[in-house]
């Protein structure tokens, strides 16, 4: 049999394994850069996502997820939460640092901040405003959830003091650890929110009650969708705000954690507003051909067809995967025939 074979075993197993190495290679797959090449040659815009108050950047975690699986490049970073001028002052620091078209989104508060954030960057194409505050020039998040009836947050709040940096004290505002379910994500289940409560980022009580200087919403195409079993911000406060801005409007009946509870209808929106304001063809398996926004839908099926026809990671792992496999048949056969 050695006669036969005509290669020892070691000799074959290297063959093999640069044949691996050779496929992936092909399929212009590198181990340690395959998923920044592939946003590179996606020519999709960069999505960045902006948390509000009483988060953090985990809670767009299915968001994110899924818009990766779509081939978006994504950035979710950490919003400081200690004054609107501030904070947006530094996201519009990580928006520089992005090369090529974003796509900015911002939850609650998180909208207020991309609302400043964005104005005079020609490279944000469109906003998206998650059961957000998108306020108008002299208006604070304050008075934007006061201006319709609906809000039950105030009674909810736990304020503690900090010191400022340059003297005195602020406040910092959470949300009740046993409160926090019902108020902020009533539809997401109480493990998961018992987590979220116990990590979550406070917001300053000034931050919340600093007025707007400028509002991006004015200048750049905007789409909004309204949480309609929202009980920080009112519905009807999210659908004045939409309508003002002549945003690209989707209701959808779901807690102000939209983005925990239903991240699957978060993606096809910001999909949505991706293909609309930067000539992005939509994909076979993109998220976004859901027939229905309001679903939350698992992509399972679009993981199985991006695994078979997505060209990149996944196509090298398996032809990796079949080497491998028909490495350990020849072992076996081998060890049948006395070797």
């Amino acid at each position: 049999m050695r006669a036969l074979h005509g290669i020892r075993p070691r000799t074959r197993r290297l063959r093999i394994a640069a044949a691996g190495c050779a496929v992936v290679a092909l399929c212009g797959v590198p181990a340690s850069s395959a998923a920044a090449d592939g946003d590179t040659r996606s020519g999709k815009p960069t999505v960045v996502l902006v948390h509000g108050a009483f988060a953090d950047g985990s809670s767009w975690n299915g968001v994110v997820t899924r818009l990766r699986q779509a081939g978006y490049p994504v950035i979710a970073p950490a919003n400081p939460l200690r004054g609107l001028a501030s904070d947006a002052e530094y996201i519009h620091s990580v928006l520089e640092s992005i090369q090529g078209p974003v796509v900015l989104v911002g939850h609650s508060y998180g909208g207020a901040v991309i609302s400043e954030a964005a104005v005079g960057d020609p490279q944000v194409k469109a906003l998206v405003y998650v059961a957000a505050f998108a306020p108008a020039a002299g208006e604070s998040a304050l008075d934007l959830s006061n201006k319709f009836p609906g809000s039950t947050l105030g009674p909810t709040l736990r304020s503690v003091s900090f010191p400022l940096p340059g003297g005195g004290t602020g406040t910092d505002e959470y949300i009740k650890v046993d409160k926090f379910h019902d108020q902020f994500a009533a539809d997401v289940p109480m493990s998961v929110t018992d987590q979220m409560a116990a990590t979550q980022r406070p917001v300053a009580a000034s931050a919340l009650q600093e007025k707007a200087t400028k509002a991006a919403w004015k200048t750049i195409p905007s789409w909004a969708l309204i949480t309609t079993e929202d009980r920080n911000i009112p519905p009807a406060s999210q659908r004045f705000m939409a309508q003002r801005a002549h945003a690209n409007a989707v209701e959808i009946k779901a807690s102000h954690a939209v983005a925990v509870s239903q991240p699957g209808a978060v993606a096809r929106l910001v999909e949505q507003a991706a293909r609309a304001t930067t000539g992005t063809a939509a994909s076979a398996d993109s998220s976004a051909d859901s027939s229905a926004p309001g679903l939350a839908s698992t992509g399972s099926g679009r993981q199985v067809r991006q695994a078979l026809v997505g060209g990149g990671a996944a196509v090298g792992s398996m032809a990796v995967g079949s080497a491998l496999v028909v490495l350990g048949r020849r072992r076996r056969s081998d060890a049948g025939c006395g070797h």
